[in-house]
């Protein structure tokens, strides 16, 4: 059997963080698989203020730069033969996006993709179940970001993802957090509206998807650094470790648990845990108030209670896109 070796660099740029992964792909008629050479993450918080002001602040754009800058200067040592950069939800929404595009082509040398969200969640998915086996689908995978969260429905058959449908809603946790929760813990009556509209959100996004596609799903996914984040607190761990999270099953109530404590804690509180990236500190509460209202959703619409956590989403996604 016939095997091709490529390394490839992908940059997810979304509403809260920056990613980079360069891996070592292998190709064969088996389908695609990669080996992690670099993996990094920075809070740049990209998004800050675009749900109230629609514009990218100065000092946002400048903190994505200085990330990038670095990355860029890790993908030429690297010696990567493809680079793909996408951006997502803050982009899109921003009316001075041309001045993000112009950072980062004069950094990286070449344009970002800003993609819809639907693209955004077939990348996700494409991800996520990388590491699931087939027989475990049909799946549906969902993807907390800073500013949207995308919902997907697909399996896995002869080694190609098949998608029955994607949906993507303007909520998130940065996003939740500037509207609704400003409050340092949030008050109840903040935590009620916050949870009003989470509700109103997911109950839409979920209704988007065909009919009949939910009915079908045998695994919940749940990606990105709001979930994993939530994981490491359910789990106990002293410290963060992707080993312990990656592929863990989340019982809902213990989600709601964790969210509950989440909210309740002033930032300070949240970023002491060790388990806390401080970039996430302020707004963990809000995004962990939009998981538990999707994990409960989806197990009073098809009964299933323990979303499973992956470490893997649309960086990977992004990564494997190039193939």
């Amino acid at each position: 059997m016939s095997v091709m070796h490529k390394r490839v660099a992908a940059i997810d740029c979304g509403t809260n963080s920056i990613r980079l992964l360069v891996a070592d792909m292998s190709l064969s008629p088996a389908g695609a698989y990669l080996v992690d050479v670099h993996r990094e993450m920075r809070i740049v918080r990209l998004g800050q203020g675009v749900d109230a002001t629609g514009r990218l602040a100065p000092e946002a754009i400048d903190r994505t730069w200085r990330a990038l800058a670095d990355y860029a200067a890790v993908i030429r040592a690297s010696g990567a033969d493809a680079v793909r950069m996408t951006a997502t939800s803050a982009t899109r929404d921003a009316s001075n996006s041309a001045e993000f595009l112009a950072m980062v082509r004069s950094t990286l040398g070449q344009d970002p993709e800003v993609i819809a969200g639907t693209e955004e969640a077939e990348l996700s998915f494409r991800g996520a179940v990388g590491d699931l086996p087939a027989a475990d689908g049909p799946f549906l995978v969902f993807d907390i970001g800073g500013g949207s969260t995308e919902f997907v429905v697909g399996s896995v058959r002869d080694h190609a993802v098949e998608l029955d449908g994607a949906v993507s809603r303007d909520i998130g946790s940065v996003r939740i957090t500037e509207r609704l929760l400003p409050s340092d813990p949030p008050t109840a009556a903040e935590i009620d509206a916050a949870r009003r509209w989470a509700t109103e959100v997911v109950s839409a996004g979920l209704d988007g998807l065909p009919r009949g596609s939910l009915a079908s799903v045998r695994r919940v996914v749940a990606v990105a650094g709001t979930a994993t984040t939530v994981a490491a607190g359910v789990l106990g761990l002293p410290v963060y470790d992707p080993t312990r999270i990656h592929l863990s099953r989340q019982p809902v109530d213990s989600i709601r648990r964790m969210s509950d404590r989440l909210l309740r804690m002033t930032r300070a509180e949240r970023a002491a845990l060790g388990y806390m990236h401080p970039g996430r500190a302020d707004v963990i509460g809000g995004g962990s108030l939009v998981l538990a209202t999707i994990a409960e959703a989806l197990r009073a619409r098809i009964g299933i209670g323990e979303p499973t956590v992956s470490e893997h989403d649309i960086l990977d996604g992004i990564a494997l896109s190039l193939a």
